[in-house]
């Protein structure tokens, strides 16, 4: 059983109590039509929600999702880190993405947080739940309406209910997961219908804690891997990829030149990190004017 915390840090939050609710009252005449017809329709969600998060097939063999250190992941987090583990650009650049698909009236779950969020500080989202495995960190996210503490590689199940959320956030976090097709699989169920879900990444990682399929691999062959992630599970759009390499900058003639690519290793040995996101909707993507 999980326990939504609310974030001790903020003077106020939101709850489902600050919904405005409909009259309970129905007309005696009405009452018994419409029951049937909200029942008609949940049976209807249900079957295609059954069929929406449904794992086709198996991205990762049992050594791709072996860690060199094997030590409790709730052990490995026992104590905070109140530090960003990618730089100003990369913050940055993931901060516009924010703001460019994300609204102000969703309701959003950053998955794997911790003490930020990276959202856009001039935007006041309807409700932020965060999930991760430091309470300490999380407690002091300011951005976080509610937050909850489990280790997804143990127990993958979100226990939100059906369609509760219309965005999904996973930032620096992807390469720890053993069991990511079922967390993609839950994603995809929490969301609602045209909704999210936002993975991005970097070069960095507690490698001994990362994944063998990612501690191997490289930038393409990572987002190769998200991508896949995405297309295991039914009822996810086909994945858009956003790529931001330090030094690649296709509207300059002088990348064509064959010294061009030998720059952008300076630049990324320099200590900037390249950002990459992965990013599918449920059923559809929407079109907002």
């Amino acid at each position: 059983m999980i326990v939504y915390h609310p974030n001790p840090n903020l003077n106020s939050y939101h709850s489902s109590s600050s919904i405005t609710q409909k009259p309970s009252f129905v007309p005696y005449k009405f009452k018994r039509f419409r029951i049937k017809i909200l029942n008609t329709t949940n049976e209807e969600n249900t079957k295609k929600q059954s069929q929406t998060n449904t794992i086709k097939r198996l991205v990762l063999t049992n050594k791709g999702r072996t860690k060199l250190n094997i030590t409790p992941d709730r052990q490995f987090y026992e104590y905070p880190r109140f530090v960003t583990h990618v730089d100003d650009n990369f913050i940055s650049t993931l901060t516009n993405l924010y703001r460019e698909r994300l609204r102000d009236d969703m309701e959003i779950m950053d998955l794997m947080s911790s003490w930020v969020s990276h959202l856009p500080s001039e935007i006041k989202y309807r409700k932020v739940v965060g999930h991760g495995l430091n309470a300490q960190e999380l407690a002091k996210n300011p951005r976080l309406d509610y937050f909850f503490v489990k280790d997804l590689n143990k127990d993958q199940e979100l226990e939100s209910e059906n369609g509760s959320f219309d965005a999904v956030l996973c930032t620096v976090s992807v390469q720890y997961l053993q069991q990511p097709e079922k967390v993609f699989a839950e994603v995809a169920r929490v969301l609602r219908p045209g909704g999210v879900f936002i993975v991005s990444f970097s070069n960095r990682m507690f490698y001994e804690k990362a994944i063998g399929a990612w501690r191997e691999g490289t930038g393409y062959s990572r987002v190769q891997l998200v991508m896949q992630y995405f297309q295991c599970v039914q009822g996810f759009t086909q994945p858009e990829v956003i790529r931001k390499i330090p030094g690649d900058d296709p509207s300059k003639d002088d990348n064509k030149s064959p010294f061009s690519w030998v720059m952008g290793l300076l630049k990324v040995a320099s200590g900037s990190d390249p950002f990459y996101a992965v990013i599918a909707y449920k059923n559809f993507k929407p079109i907002y004017e």
